[in-house]
């Protein structure tokens, strides 16, 4: 016995000494690392762009942090963009090599990459584009390029945007497991999946509406660089025009086939290197590194950008969730910060908990009694994404933005189907007439119904009187483009939902203006612990992520999202104002 007692001692003790030395060895990488933070730029270089992991506006992490890189896999597009300004400026970097992306990004933040791309190429700079296969969303960006090349064996998809949208109905009457659902707004769709076994008329019509109005945007923006008319863009959709690499060149898309050599030699030839020599390719991830300790504007007083980004939820918040601790903490140090003139506030959010949308709603007008707040939209700032920007003094969206869905709803789990199929019976005793109001276990009765029922319209009211005052109008103004229904960046300009189309800059530079500051710096909020901090920190939270990861390489990407939307709907807690449906554009 004490044999066993002593051996297991002693695995243990092996475990927790390997397990400190595996801590102290990133440590130390960690610290070596840190003293590196800029790569040796030689003459004719080539910024390589490749986009193959996931983008937020904002990753967050202090750049003194020694920790900031470990196991940070997302890319921010604040820096994306700040380092191809930078190379537009860099005498060794010749042009840039889009390469063969996968985007992990949203329509949005490949537009702003796009208009940074169009913003180099004035410079007279080449940009280049390669790719063994395009998506949609690929060949939009690639079309800023000023030669665009696919491998001669390899595809590209240009038909058209579309989405699907999942019903749960019969798989609730099935499994006895159901959302009890309470709304206001017509196009208020995010339950419907609960309700019905088919889409509504009116959310297929706000659905096509969107996706028409995105496809626009795109189209005009692919007919300005490649010169093709947006009817002849459809046409060669309609008719599936770039199903091969042949018919991809005859319809303007692309120039040439090419094989990657083939390709590199060209690059060679613009940069007038021997074919024998290599091109000194730096990756935008080394890039980012050298281009974060330039700074292009300059200056003691600052704007503020504060990012919001992710769903809102209750409670602190985080890099990719919204909560009114982390984002009120932001604004009042922005507002107490006096070389902060101005404040912005980029928004990326489908929304989520309307109490702390309205938390910090308000934590913004107070803000505005003593610096001016400016909203920029990212992909989406919709229901309390809408919500948290209604009030600001000035509200940018992109054309692609999808904005609105002002509405409420509530969803609350219900297994009484599921309880009398399996012979579980649960019984209350309560001291008041409503002191058991609910029960998972029971359907919900009309008294407890009609309560939630005026809760959600007492709170829409309250959105709507948000968006009258923000945007001056009455509030049946504000009830008739409201409803729930989703509108594009390019819609809410028509509809005075945001005052101007553009992305962040625009929106930085429009706050400097109401301050009236030509030089200022920028003021990045608030900043995130980096994922090694986390996981020190939170072991449980690391064994959580290993698990989603498993639970998803198992059942594969499209069972796990369906099991993400059911989670998802099955833990929001409190009146809900957010975005309608999820969207997976493609």
């Amino acid at each position: 016995m004490n044999f066993l007692r002593n051996l297991l001692a002693a695995i243990v003790g092996c475990l927790i000494a390997f397990g400190i030395m595996f801590v102290m060895f990133l440590i130390l990488a960690a610290l070596i690392g840190s003293g590196e933070d800029t790569v040796t730029i030689r003459e004719n270089s080539v910024l390589e762009i490749q986009l193959q992991t996931p983008i937020n506006d904002y990753v967050g992490m202090d750049e003194s942090n020694p920790f900031a890189g470990l196991f940070n896999v997302n890319q921010g597009l604040d820096e994306i963009l700040h380092a191809i300004q930078v190379a537009k400026e860099d005498n060794k970097i010749k042009g840039i090599s889009l390469n063969n992306n996968v985007l992990m990004a949203g329509l949005s933040q490949t537009q702003a990459i796009r208009d940074a791309l169009l913003d180099f190429g004035e410079s007279g700079k080449f940009i280049l584009a390669f790719g063994d296969f395009y998506t949609q969303k690929d060949y939009y960006l690639a079309s800023a390029a000023n030669e665009v090349f696919l491998n001669p064996v390899g595809a590209m998809d240009f038909k058209g945007l579309s989405t699907e949208v999942l019903f749960l109905k019969d798989l609730q009457e099935k499994t006895g497991v159901k959302m009890e659902v309470i709304r206001h707004g017509k196009y208020k769709s995010a339950v419907e999946p609960f309700l019905a076994n088919e889409m509504s008329r009116d959310n297929r019509t706000q659905i096509k509406e969107l996706l028409d109005a995105l496809w626009q945007s795109m189209l005009t923006n692919i007919s300005e660089s490649r010169d093709i008319s947006v009817e002849d863009l459809n046409h060669i959709a309609d008719t599936l025009g770039t199903r091969t690499p042949k018919y991809a060149i005859l319809s303007g898309l692309i120039d040439k086939e090419l094989f990657y050599d083939e390709y590199e030699s060209l690059i060679k030839e613009k940069i007038g290197v021997d074919t024998a020599e290599d091109i000194n390719y730096i990756p935008l991830a080394d890039y980012i590194r050298t281009a974060n300790k330039i700074n292009i504007n300059g200056g003691r007083d600052k704007i503020a950008v504060i990012y919001a980004q992710g769903e809102i939820w209750y409670g602190e918040g985080g890099s990719d969730v919204i909560g009114q601790g982390i984002i009120n903490d932001a604004l009042k140090k922005a507002r107490e910060d006096e070389e902060v003139k101005a404040i912005v506030l980029r928004i990326n959010s489908p929304g989520g908990s309307a109490l702390a949308s309205d938390i910090i709603w308000r934590e913004i007008e107070i803000t505005k009694q003593s610096k001016p707040v400016v909203v920029s939209m990212g992909d989406v700032a919709a229901s309390g994404g809408y919500y948290i920007a209604a009030g600001a003094d000035k509200i940018f969206a992109e054309p692609t933005t999808i904005t609105g869905s002002i509405g409420v709803f509530g969803t609350i789990p219900n297994i009484s189907g599921l309880a009398e199929n399996i012979g579980v019976n649960a019984e209350q005793v309560g001291t008041n007439k409503n002191s058991v109001e609910y029960s998972l276990f029971e359907p919900m009765n009309d008294n407890f119904r009609n309560n939630v029922q005026e809760g959600i319209e007492t709170t829409y009211e309250t959105f709507l009187d948000r968006v009258a005052k923000g945007r001056g109008i009455t509030m049946a103004q504000a009830d008739s483009v409201a409803q729930g229904r989703v509108w594009s960046g390019v819609d809410a300009k028509r509809l005075g939902l945001v005052d101007e189309l553009g992305g962040l800059d625009e929106a930085i530079a429009a706050a400097a203006k109401m301050v009236d500051l030509e030089n200022y710096g920028i003021k990045k909020l608030p900043k995130y612990k980096s994922d090694f901090e986390k996981l020190m920190e939170d072991m449980g939270g690391a064994t959580s992520k290993s698990k989603e990861t498993i639970i998803r390489e198992e059942i594969g990407a499209e069972a796990y999202t369906i099991l993400k939307e059911i989670r998802s709907a099955m833990e929001n807690k409190g009146i809900q104002a957010r975005m309608p449906f999820t969207l997976n554009i493609k």
